[in-house]
């Protein structure tokens, strides 16, 4: 009997404790939400079933809780502008409807800035200025080769892509941009104040210097190159050239179909460039026979020739039609492709790996000179090199007279 009554005993007890462990949580989780109520939020308890549910949870919780008013469209502008950055490739961007439409405006051969080819130096995350145009608004202000752009009108532009920096400092005719740029040899950065004019982008030049030997300048492959470049390659053959250099330093890049129109040009019968895609499709870009450039050829090359001035680069070289003079070229072996929105906004994509005819794969590496003839950092930081001075022209010339 006495058993029965300890065991009763001990039942009541253990469900006593059962309900004050219950009673204590559920007031203290109470306690919990009274608190972030009143702190005016709540924390999620629970994993989202979606992408989308989480996004359309933030956009709830701004509209109704953030303190101030909100632009929505900039808002959402920048969140597809981060879903791209995600990707972590600094050629896949995305572009509004504004900076798409000044993107075509320059690959068409004009537009409205300061006249300066910048790149994007990816071991710093800095974007560089490579070269400013000849009688540009950026050349007169003082630009220099090699110069680093920290901010513009005040706005940090390190870590940003170049087509964000470009945005910013494009603008209206007879508008003015500030630009911060630190440059080797100074001791804090400088503010330049540019006015912005009406640029049409020189993107070819030529000239038939002493013993009859041609020389072309390509700035950017752009839509109006090519037609530029045969235009000049023909009044040379018909002033009676014996030897060409092209003059491929400091040209960032451009459109593939441009570079190669140029190649086909020039190269024998065969392959100029094949890209690869992610699921190893291989696309092939060739010569044909029609054409072929007989005389001697060299390219110049530095380390701030890089995508399609590789592409030709790699070509002439891989074909042995051409000499190569100067230092190692930048390294980008990547494709990108422009893909329009039904909005009018744009995005660019990196869609696959481009290689040489002989299969090199130059991303990182970049495309080695036959002959590598360095200048010194005074020559790099010159604007305009004279010939006599132009020591990787010099030895151009020199290869030219020996064939």
């Amino acid at each position: 009997m006495r058993r029965n009554k300890d065991f009763i005993y001990g039942l009541i007890t253990g469900i006593i404790g059962i309900c004050i462990i219950y009673i204590l949580f559920f007031a203290v989780k109470n306690a919990i939400n009274v608190v972030e109520k009143n702190l005016g939020y709540e924390v999620a308890h629970s994993e989202y079933d979606s992408f989308e549910d989480k996004v359309d949870d933030i956009l709830k919780t701004i509209d109704k809780d953030y303190l101030e008013p909100i632009d929505k469209q900039n808002l959402y502008e920048n969140a597809y502008r981060g879903l791209l950055e995600g990707v972590e490739d600094p050629y896949t961007v995305y572009y509004d409807k504004e900076q798409y439409k000044k993107l075509m405006e320059m690959t068409k051969g004009a537009y409205q800035g300061i006249g300066v080819v910048v790149s994007f130096l990816e071991n710093t995350k800095e974007i560089v200025v490579v070269l400013p145009f000849v009688g540009s608004p950026g050349e007169k202000a003082g630009l220099l080769p090699g110069d680093i752009i920290q901010k513009v009108d005040g706005i940090e532009v390190t870590g940003k892509t170049v087509e964000e920096a470009v945005a910013l400092i494009k603008g209206e005719e007879g508008t003015e941009v500030v630009l911060t740029i630190y440059r080797e040899g100074l001791e804090e950065p400088m503010d330049m104040s540019i006015t912005r004019a009406v640029i049409n982008v020189p993107t070819v030049d030529y000239e038939m210097m002493e013993d009859e030997i041609g020389l072309i300048t390509i700035t950017g492959f752009e839509e109006v190159t090519y037609k530029q470049f045969k235009l000049a390659l023909d009044d040379l053959e018909k002033q009676g050239q014996r030897g060409l250099i092209i003059d491929l330093r400091n040209n960032p890049g451009g459109l593939l179909s441009v570079v190669a129109g140029i190649a086909d040009e020039l190269l024998p019968k065969g392959l100029i460039v094949y890209t690869e895609d992610k699921n190893g499709k291989r696309n092939e870009l060739s010569s044909d026979e029609d054409t072929k450039f007989e005389k001697p050829l060299v390219i110049l090359i530095n380390e701030n020739s890089a995508s399609a001035s590789e592409i030709l680069a790699g070509a002439v070289k891989d074909s042995g039609i051409g000499t190569l003079v100067g230092t190692t070229t930048f390294g980008k072996g990547l494709v990108q492709r422009i893909f329009e929105l039904e909005d009018g906004s744009a995005m660019k994509v990196t869609i696959a790996k481009y290689y040489t005819p002989s299969g090199a794969y130059i991303h990182g590496v970049g495309i080695e000179p036959n002959i590598t003839v360095p200048l010194s950092v005074e020559l790099k930081r010159k604007l305009v090199l004279e010939k006599d001075e132009d020591i990787q022209l010099q030895k151009a010339i020199e290869v030219i007279l020996n064939q």
